[in-house]
């Protein structure tokens, strides 16, 4: 049924229901500026979402009693509220999301999305951000949208008809943008070594942020790279105009890129919009290792907080200060392993703080999150070089590693490699 306003649609909720929020750039903010005051007069609600633009209004201190976010992946919207107490954290690998939703493991009683205008046939589109959102309305008791004439239609397992939708509304609003984040030396240099890592006809995963965008920035001269992903960003779209980027390699959906949600400027959400040469799937089955590892020649690229000299990645918080999620990394790091001349690869700058820490640490901070284990890490890169940790000894990763840190921290790691581990370096 359509209503006029976001509150209208979301007079349906009742005390106690559980709630999934479409996210990504697709978050429906508009329905959680209504969720706000509608959830003053509840008791109970509890917000379910991966990272979300535009919610902190549901981190109010007025809504204790009233309202509780779960993020399976924290970001800047609610990592503040996640470490105050005020919201709760649930580490969990972004494959395995949709299965609790499935399962009933998780129970759902509602779900509210942002969707495209409805075609011809009364089809509306999840548009840049399927995630687990597909699982959600397939499940979910009741359903609430924000119909955004703004959202762009895309392929793959986004269709929902409107007929789905218990109440909606119809809004156009701009979609949340991530603009390119300005080049450093120092990401410049990691995106450098990790190109270095990728030959022609690679499948690539990687993230949003400096780091990936250095990297993409230096394959102009590759060939017939592919695209199995979680999410992807501007950088690629020089590559796939210039044709480095064509799917041609692929086993699994050559000649398409596969991800399960977008996320940058509009230059970026005209080029998903009804491109067929682009699918947009259920995150149960982009990152399930069983699916990653059918292409070959699979190169994950991801970041970490930390590393320790055993290989330890943390990705997920500083110490016990939780930062981001567990997300798909594991997924792909372990995909690409499995994958026929598949590799990995954590990148990330040698020092925080401006180069008053040292992001290669002899152990973890207490309380931090191991999100790649020391057996399943391969390459860790630093502005400083390549440190290969495949089938390698704790000498040989520790030596390895501090050789690719900040020179000013290495004989300080070499020290506390035989202090802490007993490894003479």
């Amino acid at each position: 049924m359509q209503v006029n306003t976001p509150e209208q649609a979301l007079s349906i909720l009742k005390d106690n229901d559980v709630i999934w929020c479409q996210s990504m750039a697709a978050t429906p903010y508009r329905l959680l500026e209504g969720l706000k005051s509608v959830a003053l007069n509840r008791r109970n609600l509890t917000v379910l979402q991966l990272h979300t633009e535009f919610s902190e209004m549901l981190s109010a201190p007025s809504l204790q009693g009233h309202l509780r976010q779960r993020a399976f992946f924290v970001g800047a919207s609610t990592r503040q509220a996640v470490n105050d107490g005020l919201a709760d954290y649930v580490p969990i690998f972004l494959s395995e999301i949709p299965k609790l939703f499935r399962s009933g493991e998780q129970p759902l009683n509602a779900a509210i999305v942002q969707v495209s205008a409805p075609d011809k046939h009364g089809n509306c589109s999840l548009g840049i951000s399927v995630e687990a959102t597909r699982a959600a309305l397939q499940v979910a008791d009741k359903v609430i949208a924000w119909v955004n004439p703004k959202m762009p239609r895309t392929h793959g397992d986004a269709l929902v008809p409107l007929s789905r939708f218990d109440r909606y509304f119809v809004e156009e609003a701009a979609l949340p943008e991530h603009r390119q984040p300005p080049q450093s030396e120092t990401t410049q240099k990691i995106g450098q070594q990790v190109a270095s890592l990728i030959n022609d006809g690679d499948c690539l995963q990687m993230g949003i942020g400096a780091i990936p965008d250095a990297t993409l920035a230096c394959l102009g001269h590759h060939k017939d790279l592919g695209i199995h992903t979680e999410m992807f960003s501007d950088g690629v779209l020089p590559l796939v105009e210039q044709g480095v980027i064509n799917n041609s390699r692929k086993r699994k959906h050559p000649g398409r890129i596969v991800t399960t949600f977008a996320m940058g400027s509009q230059k970026l959400y005209d080029f998903v919009d009804d491109n067929q040469e682009v699918f947009f799937l259920d995150v149960e089955y982009t990152n399930d290792t069983s699916v990653i590892r059918q292409n070959s020649q699979v190169m994950s690229i991801n970041s970490a907080l930390q590393v320790d000299l055993s290989g330890q990645v943390c990705a997920d918080s500083i110490g016990t200060k939780i930062y981001s999620g567990v997300g798909g990394q594991m997924d792909f790091v372990r995909g690409a392993s499995l994958s026929e001349g598949g590799r990995s690869v954590i990148a990330l700058p040698s020092t925080a703080c401006g180069g008053k820490v040292s992001r290669i640490s002899s152990l973890l901070a207490p309380g931090a999150g191991v999100v790649t284990t020391r057996a399943h890490v391969h390459y860790i890169v630093t502005e400083y070089g390549i440190a290969n940790l495949r089938a390698r000894s704790m000498i040989e990763r520790a030596r390895s590693l501090i050789a690719i840190a900040a020179p000013q921290f290495q004989e300080q790691l070499a020290r506390e490699a035989y202090d802490d581990w007993g490894l003479s370096i």
